[in-house]
Protein backbone atom coordinates (compact mmCIF):
# COMPACT_ATOMS: atom_id res chain seq x y z
CA UNK A 1 0.00 0.00 0.00
CA UNK A 2 0.74 3.22 -0.71
CA UNK A 3 0.41 6.94 0.38
CA UNK A 4 -0.95 9.48 -1.84
CA UNK A 5 -1.14 12.88 -0.76
CA UNK A 6 -2.70 15.01 -3.61
CA UNK A 7 -3.06 18.75 -3.67
CA UNK A 8 -4.50 20.92 -6.04
CA UNK A 9 -3.78 24.11 -7.67
CA UNK A 10 -5.54 27.74 -7.61
CA UNK A 11 -9.00 28.18 -7.21
CA UNK A 12 -9.65 24.45 -7.26
CA UNK A 13 -10.17 22.16 -4.09
CA UNK A 14 -9.41 18.79 -2.80
CA UNK A 15 -12.61 17.80 -4.98
CA UNK A 16 -11.15 18.20 -8.48
CA UNK A 17 -9.18 14.85 -7.37
CA UNK A 18 -11.97 13.03 -6.38
CA UNK A 19 -12.03 10.80 -9.44
CA UNK A 20 -8.15 10.16 -9.10
CA UNK A 21 -8.94 9.29 -5.57
CA UNK A 22 -11.22 6.67 -5.78
CA UNK A 23 -9.34 5.33 -8.24
CA UNK A 24 -6.03 4.50 -6.29
CA UNK A 25 -8.48 3.68 -3.01
CA UNK A 26 -9.83 0.91 -5.36
CA UNK A 27 -6.46 -0.49 -5.61
CA UNK A 28 -5.78 -0.85 -1.64
CA UNK A 29 -3.57 2.22 -1.44
CA UNK A 30 -3.90 5.66 1.02
CA UNK A 31 -5.15 8.96 -0.59
CA UNK A 32 -5.29 12.56 1.19
CA UNK A 33 -6.68 15.25 -0.90
CA UNK A 34 -6.84 18.41 1.33
CA UNK A 35 -8.54 21.21 0.18
CA UNK A 36 -5.97 24.78 1.26
CA UNK A 37 -6.99 27.46 3.49
CA UNK A 38 -8.99 29.79 2.04
CA UNK A 39 -10.48 27.89 -0.69
CA UNK A 40 -13.60 25.41 -1.95
CA UNK A 41 -14.83 23.95 0.95
CA UNK A 42 -12.36 25.76 3.59
CA UNK A 43 -13.32 29.17 1.67
CA UNK A 44 -15.11 30.50 5.04
CA UNK A 45 -11.63 30.67 5.81
CA UNK A 46 -10.74 32.96 3.67
CA UNK A 47 -8.88 36.31 3.56
CA UNK A 48 -6.16 38.29 2.29
CA UNK A 49 -3.41 37.51 4.97
CA UNK A 50 -3.51 33.95 3.34
CA UNK A 51 0.02 33.37 1.49
CA UNK A 52 1.91 30.84 0.33
CA UNK A 53 3.46 29.81 3.50
CA UNK A 54 0.15 28.90 4.86
CA UNK A 55 -0.76 26.47 2.19
CA UNK A 56 3.00 24.45 2.58
CA UNK A 57 1.89 24.87 6.27
CA UNK A 58 -0.97 23.50 5.39
CA UNK A 59 0.52 20.07 3.91
CA UNK A 60 3.39 19.95 6.06
CA UNK A 61 1.22 19.77 9.23
CA UNK A 62 -1.10 17.26 7.48
CA UNK A 63 1.32 15.04 7.02
CA UNK A 64 3.25 15.45 10.30
CA UNK A 65 -0.23 14.91 12.32
CA UNK A 66 -1.57 12.30 10.32
CA UNK A 67 2.15 10.52 10.94
CA UNK A 68 2.64 9.64 7.34
CA UNK A 69 5.64 7.91 5.74
CA UNK A 70 7.20 7.07 2.25
CA UNK A 71 4.63 9.36 0.68
CA UNK A 72 4.24 10.38 -2.82
CA UNK A 73 3.39 13.65 -2.97
CA UNK A 74 1.50 15.67 -5.67
CA UNK A 75 0.86 19.15 -6.80
CA UNK A 76 -1.04 20.62 -9.56
CA UNK A 77 -0.37 23.98 -10.91
CA UNK A 78 0.25 26.03 -8.39
CA UNK A 79 0.35 23.22 -6.37
CA UNK A 80 3.95 22.80 -7.36
CA UNK A 81 5.25 25.67 -5.34
CA UNK A 82 3.28 24.12 -1.74
CA UNK A 83 4.45 20.56 -2.69
CA UNK A 84 7.69 22.11 -2.97
CA UNK A 85 7.88 23.87 0.20
CA UNK A 86 5.96 21.32 1.99
CA UNK A 87 8.48 18.57 1.22
CA UNK A 88 10.94 21.13 2.40
CA UNK A 89 9.63 20.64 5.46
CA UNK A 90 9.45 17.25 6.04
CA UNK A 91 12.00 15.81 3.11
CA UNK A 92 12.29 12.77 5.28
CA UNK A 93 8.61 11.66 4.92
CA UNK A 94 9.30 12.11 1.17
CA UNK A 95 9.09 9.39 -1.17
CA UNK A 96 8.60 10.84 -4.15
CA UNK A 97 7.14 14.51 -6.11
CA UNK A 98 4.97 14.41 -8.44
CA UNK A 99 4.73 17.89 -10.26
CA UNK A 100 0.68 17.87 -12.49
CA UNK A 101 1.70 20.51 -14.70
CA UNK A 102 2.65 22.40 -12.13
CA UNK A 103 5.35 25.05 -11.65
CA UNK A 104 8.53 23.80 -10.38
CA UNK A 105 10.25 26.72 -8.12
CA UNK A 106 13.84 27.29 -6.66
CA UNK A 107 14.61 28.86 -3.44
CA UNK A 108 13.36 32.95 -3.78
CA UNK A 109 11.10 32.77 -6.39
CA UNK A 110 7.10 33.51 -6.65
CA UNK A 111 3.91 32.16 -8.70
CA UNK A 112 3.98 35.50 -10.26
CA UNK A 113 7.59 34.89 -11.36
CA UNK A 114 6.61 31.82 -14.11
CA UNK A 115 3.35 33.51 -15.24
CA UNK A 116 2.76 34.40 -18.71
CA UNK A 117 2.40 38.47 -19.02
CA UNK A 118 -1.36 37.94 -20.12
CA UNK A 119 -2.34 35.39 -17.33
CA UNK A 120 -0.69 38.34 -15.20
CA UNK A 121 -2.03 40.76 -16.10
CA UNK A 122 -5.99 39.64 -16.33
CA UNK A 123 -5.14 38.41 -12.71
CA UNK A 124 -4.06 41.32 -11.38
CA UNK A 125 -7.14 42.97 -12.84
CA UNK A 126 -9.23 40.51 -11.32
CA UNK A 127 -8.33 41.09 -7.74
CA UNK A 128 -9.21 44.96 -8.40
CA UNK A 129 -12.81 43.87 -8.82
CA UNK A 130 -12.91 41.48 -6.19
CA UNK A 131 -11.02 43.08 -3.11
CA UNK A 132 -7.98 41.55 -3.05
CA UNK A 133 -8.85 38.20 -4.49
CA UNK A 134 -8.13 36.82 -7.51
CA UNK A 135 -11.62 35.43 -9.73
CA UNK A 136 -11.60 31.89 -10.98
CA UNK A 137 -10.32 31.28 -14.38
CA UNK A 138 -12.83 29.65 -16.54
CA UNK A 139 -12.75 25.97 -17.10
CA UNK A 140 -13.45 26.64 -21.19
CA UNK A 141 -9.78 28.86 -20.86
CA UNK A 142 -7.90 25.87 -19.41
CA UNK A 143 -9.46 23.37 -21.71
CA UNK A 144 -11.11 21.27 -19.36
CA UNK A 145 -13.40 19.03 -21.79
CA UNK A 146 -16.58 20.27 -22.21
CA UNK A 147 -18.87 17.97 -20.38
CA UNK A 148 -16.98 18.94 -17.02
CA UNK A 149 -16.98 22.67 -17.89
CA UNK A 150 -19.87 23.38 -15.87
CA UNK A 151 -19.00 21.37 -13.22
CA UNK A 152 -15.28 22.99 -12.31
CA UNK A 153 -17.19 26.69 -12.77
CA UNK A 154 -19.54 25.97 -10.00
CA UNK A 155 -16.71 24.35 -7.90
CA UNK A 156 -13.99 26.65 -8.28
CA UNK A 157 -13.80 29.97 -5.72
CA UNK A 158 -12.18 33.05 -4.97
CA UNK A 159 -8.01 32.60 -4.32
CA UNK A 160 -5.71 35.20 -2.25
CA UNK A 161 -3.31 37.48 -4.80
CA UNK A 162 -0.70 37.14 -1.98
CA UNK A 163 -0.28 33.06 -2.84
CA UNK A 164 0.90 34.57 -5.81
CA UNK A 165 3.37 37.22 -5.32
CA UNK A 166 4.93 35.66 -1.66
CA UNK A 167 8.75 33.86 -2.40
CA UNK A 168 9.02 30.89 -1.49
CA UNK A 169 11.67 30.05 1.32
CA UNK A 170 13.33 26.84 0.88
CA UNK A 171 16.24 25.37 3.67
CA UNK A 172 17.36 23.04 0.68
CA UNK A 173 16.43 19.84 2.48
CA UNK A 174 13.83 19.10 -0.33
CA UNK A 175 16.89 18.69 -2.15
CA UNK A 176 17.62 14.92 -0.35
CA UNK A 177 14.13 13.96 -2.49
CA UNK A 178 15.71 12.29 -5.66
CA UNK A 179 12.76 11.23 -7.45
CA UNK A 180 11.02 12.82 -9.33
CA UNK A 181 7.85 13.44 -11.82
CA UNK A 182 6.54 15.78 -13.92
CA UNK A 183 3.46 14.83 -16.19
CA UNK A 184 2.78 17.70 -18.47
CA UNK A 185 -0.79 18.43 -20.29
CA UNK A 186 -0.33 18.55 -24.12
CA UNK A 187 -3.47 19.79 -25.09
CA UNK A 188 -3.82 23.13 -24.24
CA UNK A 189 -1.82 26.72 -24.05
CA UNK A 190 -0.14 28.70 -23.94
CA UNK A 191 1.28 27.41 -21.28
CA UNK A 192 4.12 28.28 -19.12
CA UNK A 193 4.36 24.18 -18.29
CA UNK A 194 5.92 22.37 -21.30
CA UNK A 195 8.75 24.83 -21.15
CA UNK A 196 9.30 23.20 -17.48
CA UNK A 197 8.15 19.67 -18.88
CA UNK A 198 11.43 20.39 -21.69
CA UNK A 199 14.10 21.99 -18.98
CA UNK A 200 13.27 18.92 -17.40
CA UNK A 201 13.33 15.87 -19.82
CA UNK A 202 16.89 14.00 -19.32
CA UNK A 203 17.67 15.40 -15.94
CA UNK A 204 18.90 12.90 -12.99
CA UNK A 205 15.68 11.79 -10.69
CA UNK A 206 13.50 13.05 -13.28
CA UNK A 207 10.66 11.31 -15.39
CA UNK A 208 8.66 13.84 -17.92
CA UNK A 209 4.88 12.52 -18.92
CA UNK A 210 3.09 13.88 -21.35
CA UNK A 211 -1.03 13.80 -21.30
CA UNK A 212 -2.96 14.63 -24.27
CA UNK A 213 -5.62 17.24 -22.62
CA UNK A 214 -5.96 20.71 -20.94
CA UNK A 215 -4.83 21.83 -17.62
CA UNK A 216 -6.73 19.86 -15.20
CA UNK A 217 -5.19 16.23 -16.10
CA UNK A 218 -7.30 14.90 -12.95
CA UNK A 219 -10.27 15.72 -14.48
CA UNK A 220 -9.95 15.25 -17.73
CA UNK A 221 -7.95 12.13 -18.20
CA UNK A 222 -8.23 10.21 -14.21
CA UNK A 223 -7.42 6.75 -15.42
CA UNK A 224 -3.96 7.88 -17.30
CA UNK A 225 -3.13 10.28 -14.49
CA UNK A 226 -4.04 7.16 -11.98
CA UNK A 227 -2.16 4.83 -14.23
CA UNK A 228 0.93 6.83 -13.82
CA UNK A 229 0.86 7.93 -10.08
CA UNK A 230 0.69 3.85 -9.31
CA UNK A 231 3.76 3.19 -11.56
CA UNK A 232 5.44 6.15 -9.05
CA UNK A 233 4.76 3.75 -6.50
CA UNK A 234 5.47 0.37 -8.18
Amino acid sequence: MATFVLVHGAWHGGWCYKRVAARLRGEGHEVFCPTLSGIADRSHLLNPEIGLSTHVADIANLIRWEELEDVILAGHSYGGMVVTGAADAVPERIKALVYIDAFVPQNGQATFDFMLPERKTGYIASVERNGGYMEPVPAAAFDVNPADQAWVNAQCTLHPIACFLEKLSLSGAVDRITERHYHVAEGWGPSAFPGIADSLRGKPGWTVKGFDCGHDIMVDMPDELTAALLDVAG
